[in-house]
């Protein structure tokens, strides 16, 4: 098929390598003026370090990335919040903090086609339920046998399958930014701390890049969207010394950001569509499920729907088929981390004290429990599919993080 995709986030990335491998002929639309990574860094789950495998790239994610073990969030006074560790799970597991340019990299460079990316175009309209795209300019593009709007959680295409069922920002976004790993403590660790739920700090290691092999952490700060254009009022000395206040040990990692352009700034929504498909379009990756980040799955998320979409075309001959499975499978699995992400994100960041302090007696203690705490490892690693059920990892894939 001839099939066009909007937004060359990591869904997008991921769509264009599987459908052109299995033969498609795959148009890229990215409304940015040249490619390139936006953010700082991520965890990638056991789910998407399986995508990685079985498109043949998982050793060189395991080369750049930093093999993460456990999670760990403490309040300001030092007490411990959260402590969750893949081993209670099985003892094969991990994450892997990678930066965002180093999975931009690898996936670019996998396809390669990159004559067929239309770099500076943003797609304002899909036409004719799929034939064909308009772009801001008025220009049409197509015609398509297939549309993959993969535009990312502020998707204007979200709509071209109906209306959604939500889609409204978070009051809470987020600074972030890579720092020198050094003499980083906690190397295979991700470490927050909290003040109630008014202020979140967070360090995750996420090693080199291409080019670049030096060790990094992706730092990031909880903060209101309507304080975050006007934070740096404040001055950057000032807010170092704020967030040292609460987190002392972190104060030297933090001596090199003088300005605030270096901080980038994020914002978050929290979308579900109406439906995943309608004719010959398809949601895929925050365009189809946006959520808070706390739970860290957008990613993962996004390449197992990349696959998911491609064997969904490869099982059935009729588009509208296809498309079908993919959605009800993939809305089966996304659904319950859409949930959880929306009741926990008030835990973390909000100004409701009263269930932050809850959040501080309780949170530890139900992920002791025997029931709470495989629920809570498996939701963790994206492995948990529906209320009861369980997403099986290929065996082959356990070998290979095995070995």
């Amino acid at each position: 098929m001839k099939i066009a995709i909007v937004g060359y986030g990591t869904g997008g990335q991921a769509a264009a390598l599987a459908l052109s491998r299995d033969g498609h002929s795959v148009e890229v639309f990215e409304q940015a003026e040249a490619l390139r990574p936006v953010g700082a860094g991520f965890l990638l789950q056991p789910t998407g370090l399986a995508v990685l495998w079985e498109l043949g790239l998982l050793d060189k994610a395991l080369a750049q990335g930093r093999r993460i073990h456990r999670l760990h969030g403490e309040n300001a006074s030092g007490r411990r919040v959260m402590d969750m560790r893949y081993e209670r799970l099985d003892a094969r597991l991990f994450g892997l903090g990678m930066q965002r340019a180093s999975l931009f990299e690898i996936l670019r460079d996998a396809w390669g086609d990159h004559a067929g990316v239309h770099t500076g175009t943003r797609i304002v309209a899909i036409e004719d339920e799929g034939r064909w795209l308009r772009d801001a300019s008025d220009a049409r593009h197509g015609p398509f046998d297939l549309v993959v709007a993969a535009d990312g959680a502020a998707s204007r295409l979200r709509a071209a399958v109906g209306t959604p069922r939500l889609d409204q920002p978070y009051p809470w976004g987020a600074l972030w930014c890579l720092l020198p790993e050094g003499a980083w403590p906690w190397p295979g660790e991700l470490r927050q701390r909290y003040r109630q739920a008014r202020q979140m700090a967070g360090f995750l290691p996420v090693g080199g890049r291409p080019g670049d092999p030096t060790p990094r952490l992706s730092f990031f700060w909880s903060l209101p969207v309507a304080e975050l254009e006007r934070w740096d009022a404040q001055g950057v000395p000032a807010w170092r010394a704020g967030v040292s206040r609460l987190w002392p040990e972190c104060a030297p990692w933090l001596e090199g950001v003088t300005e605030a352009g270096q901080l980038a700034r994020a914002v978050y929504r929290d979308a579900t569509p109406a439906a995943w498909s309608r004719g010959r379009v398809a949601l895929l990756g925050d365009a189809a499920h946006a959520m808070s980040p706390q739970l860290g799955q957008g990613v993962n998320m996004a390449l197992m729907d990349a696959l998911a979409l491609r064997d969904a075309l490869r099982a059935h001959r009729d588009l509208p088929q296809a498309l079908a499975d993919y959605g009800q499978g993939r809305r089966r699995h996304v659904a319950v981390y859409q949930f959880w992400s929306r009741w926990l994100t008030p835990l973390f960041q909000s100004d409701h004290d009263a269930v932050a302090a809850v959040r501080d007696l309780s949170f530890l203690p139900l992920g002791q429990l025997p029931g709470g705490r495989g629920q809570m490892l498996r939701v963790l690693t994206g492995t948990q599919r529906g209320w009861f059920g369980r997403l099986a990892l290929a065996p082959g894939f356990l070998r290979a993080i095995a070995g």
